[in-house]
Formats: structure tokens, C-alpha cells, sequence
């Protein structure tokens, strides 16, 4: 956990998130300019909605009459105002949390991720985090892969449902499951090896050595050097067959990728993806879930 304190320093705190605020341009979040801008960077109600919270609740805040916000909120100020990592973990002293908890950091998707993300709206894409956490969805990859990013727990690895839930195969096709298996095993074997034991990936690996027995199976064999194809074959309710290309933008520094998955146009699989894309999440998740 994180641990509270009592150097809440609402005053900084506010002069903080001041000064972030009007750094951010429209432009800078995938937001168009517009005629009537006077002050300089983004609207209150504009930021406040990047962090998923009320327009008041965040004046309150940098007016510097704001309650304590919790670490999860603290989180979702970070990622909306695109704090880079070190702006983050600024922001979390501020708020008075000497250390935010392991899990809260690592959702932090990256500034420069952020601005990519910014500019795919239409597109079908997603952040990962470096053990297979979905951390930010369009809502075209929320029609085709479905809401990825709920999970807690070990559950937020893709690795770890992948081998101890059916259900998180339902949207792959069957002839390709073998070779997921086989390359979500070698990746986290990669990660354990450069993380070294005691490390998150370490943690996971033997969390799976003990509840999946072809997770186990596929361990033993000791195999490196697999990657993951890039082409993809999903199985959609509602569409059927896509046939899916995926493309890979890795963050080194934080071990955060973006996927980006496209089809060859003038396909059924690029009609597909286009109605997905158009008709949104709405329309799907209430038929999926």
C-alpha cells in the first residue's frame, strides 16, 4: 500500500496542477483549437475531464481547498494532465503519498504513448504494460477485444488469463491458441530473466507454475526467441472472422508497448473493422459481457 501522511500540501498541490493545466495545449490531447480561447492551455472542465472526475472537484483542488484526493485519483490526475514520471511522482508526494503503491505507478501510460493514443481515436489500438496489463483502450479495441482494462489482481496480466480463464480465449481463434500459449510463455520467461527473481514477472511465473499445468508444461521446455506473429485472427460475436494486422511501438524505458491493429483495405476483415470502429463500444458490450 501507500503509505498517507500528514504532508498533504494542498497549496503547492494546487500551484501544481495550475501550472500543468495551462501548459497542456488542445492540440496536445487530441483536442481541436477552436475560435474562442483567451487563457492560455486547457479549460478546468476540459482537464477534468481527462481525469475522469468533476470540473468542481478539480477547481477545489487548485484552488487549494480540495479534499486529500485517494492514490487512484492522484493516478488519474497524472495521466490526464500527461505528467511525464518524474512529474508523477511529484504529484504523489504533493498529495501526500510518500510512496504510491507498485500496482498505481505501473498504470501510468507514458506522455509520449499518451500523444500517440491521442491522435488514433478512430483507430483500433491499446497500451500494454510490460506484463501484459492493458492499461488504455480505444473504444474500437473495446469493440473487438472487449473492456481489457477492469482487472485487478493478477488478472491484470493477459499471461495470467490467458492460461487460468476459458473465457479470455472466446475472442481468438482456436487454430492459434497453441502458439499463443507457447509465446506468452518465452515472453515472460525473457522478462524473468532480465528482472531477475523476486521481480513482478518472477512473482507471476511462479503464481502460473502452480495453478496452470500447461503453463507448467510449456515451462519446462526451456524455448526462447518467439514473437508474436503479425497477423492475428480473432473471432468477434458479432462479426465473426477478422483477420488483423498488429503493429508494435515499444516504450523502452517503461516497458509499455502500443498496439496498433489494422486490416488490408478492400477485405471482409477491413469492412469488419471499420463497422467495430464505427459502431463503437455501445453497441457491442452490452451483447458480450
Amino acid at each position: 500500500m501507500g503509505t498517507m501522511d500528514h504532508t498533504f500540501d494542498r497549496s503547492s498541490l494546487g500551484a501544481f496542477l495550475r501550472t500543468r493545466r495551462t501548459a497542456l495545449q488542445p492540440e496536445d490531447v487530441g483536442l481541436r483549437r477552436g475560435q474562442r480561447r483567451r487563457a492560455p492551455g486547457l479549460r478546468r472542465e476540459e482537464v477534468a475531464e481527462l481525469c475522469t472526475m468533476s470540473a468542481d472537484y478539480f477547481a477545489r483542488l487548485e484552488r487549494g481547498d480540495g479534499p486529500q484526493p485517494s492514490e487512484q485519483m492522484t493516478a488519474a490526475i497524472a495521466r490526464g494532465l500527461r505528467l511525464t514520471p518524474d512529474e508523477r511522482d511529484h504529484l504523489f508526494l504533493l498529495a501526500g503519498y510518500r510512496t504510491a503503491r507498485r500496482d498505481v505507478r505501473l498504470q501510468h501510460v507514458s506522455p509520449g504513448l499518451m500523444r500517440v493514443m491521442d491522435g488514433l481515436a478512430g483507430t483500433t489500438a491499446q497500451v500494454m504494460g510490460p506484463l501484459g496489463e492493458t492499461l488504455l483502450q480505444t473504444p474500437s479495441a473495446v469493440a473487438l477485444l472487449g473492456d481489457q482494462t477492469h482487472y485487478s489482481g493478477n488478472a491484470r496480466s493477459a499471461t495470467y488469463r490467458w492460461f487460468t480463464d476459458p473465457d479470455s480465449r472466446g475472442r481468438y481463434h482456436p487454430e492459434q491458441y497453441a502458439d499463443n500459449s507457447r509465446i506468452n510463455v518465452v515472453l515472460l520467461r525473457a522478462a524473468v530473466t532480465r528482472d531477475g527473481p523476486g521481480s513482478p514477472s518472477a512473482d507471476l511465473a511462479d503464481v502460473l507454475l502452480r495453478t496452470s499445468d500447461e503453463f507448467a508444461r510449456l515451462w519446462e521446455r526451456h524455448e526462447v526467441g518467439l514473437r508474436w506473429s503479425e497477423t492475428k485472427r480473432f473471432v468477434h460475436p458479432q462479426v465473426g472472422e477478422l483477420e488483423l494486422y498488429c503493429q508494435l511501438l515499444l516504450e523502452p524505458d517503461q516497458g509499455q508497448s502500443l498496439l496498433i491493429f489494422t486490416a488490408t483495405p478492400g477485405t471482409e476483415s477491413h469492412e469488419k473493422l471499420a463497422l467495430l470502429t464505427v459502431l463503437g463500444t455501445d453497441h457491442f458490450t452490452a451483447a458480450t459481457d
